[in-house]
């Protein structure tokens, strides 16, 4: 029987890739007084939030908050853009491009699933030349939205989506470009804008470091057009009235109050950092880690190192280990949480958060906890993958000191 009332000494450290730890400050701002969401203070935080997303989503358009998780937000892109009935080009590139492609069957769309064979598509990114052809054949226009994972949680895999719209220009075709960013944003860089996108999804409890209870659309003019010939139903999920309601900084329905003063300040540490500080942070990061599993002899899930996530790495195990029991004896022995291994690879492989609230130290105490349960579960490692990882954070200290600086 699982005991709720069990406290080990120590925090326990959160090394999945989502949700991220959420920082002290924001913990702080999401215990102010609840105030009145139609009074002139909300309006003022209101208007501050809606301003200052825009400049992490890199846009001049208009972002729409919603109090949902990013699952609801991508139920928004759909139906606000789309009609019952209407072809769908989806890429599957891992668990969670597969959910998005399950919810657009489930809303009575028509979508259809681009991708490698088995496995490999889920060691891969979205591959921008099958999505040219497949648009060049559809020369009636019938598809009227592609739909890509920019970065794909269960596997560690970040796609080039500028390559996604040069694709879909060059096909000279019509489509409307709707990406999953849930798990980069704040993390990795990312253009709605620059990069022709319509409609980005996202969420608040990865890069942004706040808790899960709040999800992002943020749109370009032709999709706010599309939206006006759309036909699936909508009305909590609709754009019309929160984009007029959201120009005074208020919601046709109570937003997440307190969530929102956590954003605010998740927001001003980003901008007090800089975003370039951010992603480069980040790829450090990134780069100390792969060093690690490299060092331990164990395959990297994500095959192309052009497409390695800032974000988070996924591990492979050899044949016959089972990657649950090895997050099992991690859990129980140093009070460390992994991210599992999720569709096609449950149980093949973990994953290795390092986004959001995350530094040197506490990627060291993540890989030295991976290190010690992997030991202990028995794997064979080749050489100490701590050492690697120490090695090369401690030669780039200085550089990345006086980047901060």
């Amino acid at each position: 029987m699982l005991n709720l009332n069990f406290h080990p000494a120590g925090r326990h450290l959160l090394s999945i890739p989502g949700p991220s730890p959420v920082p002290d400050r924001l913990l702080r701002a999401m215990s102010y007084p609840t105030i009145d969401h139609r009074g002139p203070e909300f309006g003022a935080l209101g208007r501050k939030v809606l301003s200052g997303i825009k400049d992490i989503f890199k846009t001049q358009h208009p972002v729409v908050i919603y109090p949902a998780s990013g699952t609801g937000a991508w139920e928004a892109a759909l139906v606000n853009t789309l009609s019952a009935g209407d072809a769908v080009l989806m890429f599957e590139t891992g668990h969670f491009a597969s959910l998005w492609n399950k919810m657009a069957l489930r809303l009575g769309l028509k979508p259809e699933f681009l991708g490698l064979p088995g496995t490999e598509g889920w060691r891969h990114g979205v591959q921008a030349g099958m999505i040219e052809q497949r648009l060049r054949d559809d020369a009636q226009h019938q598809i009227k939205a592609v739909c890509v994972v920019h970065n794909e949680t269960s596997t560690g895999v970040t796609s080039d989506i500028a390559a996604v719209r040069r694709a879909i220009d060059a096909a000279r075709h019509p489509a409307l470009l709707l990406v999953d960013t849930i798990s980069g944003l704040a993390s990795a860089d990312y253009r709605h804008d620059e990069w022709g996108v319509d409609v980005t999804v996202s969420g608040s409890q990865k890069g942004l470091m706040l808790p899960p209870g709040i999800s992002f659309n943020a749109l370009s003019p032709k999709a706010l057009a599309a939206s006006r010939q759309a036909t699936l139903p909508r009305a909590f999920w609709a754009w019309d009235e929160i984009v007029e309601m959201n120009q005074t900084g208020y919601w046709p329905y109570t937003p997440n109050t307190n969530l929102l003063y956590a954003l605010s300040e998740s927001l001003d540490m980003l901008m007090a950092e800089g975003l370039p500080q951010v992603f480069a942070r980040h790829e450090r990061l990134g780069a100390a880690c792969r060093l690690a599993v490299q060092a331990w002899g164990l395959p990297i899930q994500c095959a192309d190192p052009a497409l390695y996530s800032p974000v988070l790495t996924g591990v492979m195990m050899p044949e016959g280990v089972d990657a649950d029991r090895v997050r099992q004896m991690v859990y129980q022995h140093f009070n460390m949480s992994l991210g599992a291994g999720l569709g096609k690879v449950k149980g093949k492989m973990f994953r290795i958060g390092h986004l959001g609230d995350c530094n040197d130290l506490t990627l060291m105490a993540a890989l030295s906890g991976c290190e010690m349960g992997l030991k202990l579960a028995g794997v064979r490692l080749r050489d100490s993958g701590t050492s690697a990882a120490m090695e090369y954070l401690a030669a780039t200290a200085q550089a990345a000191a006086r980047q901060d600086g």
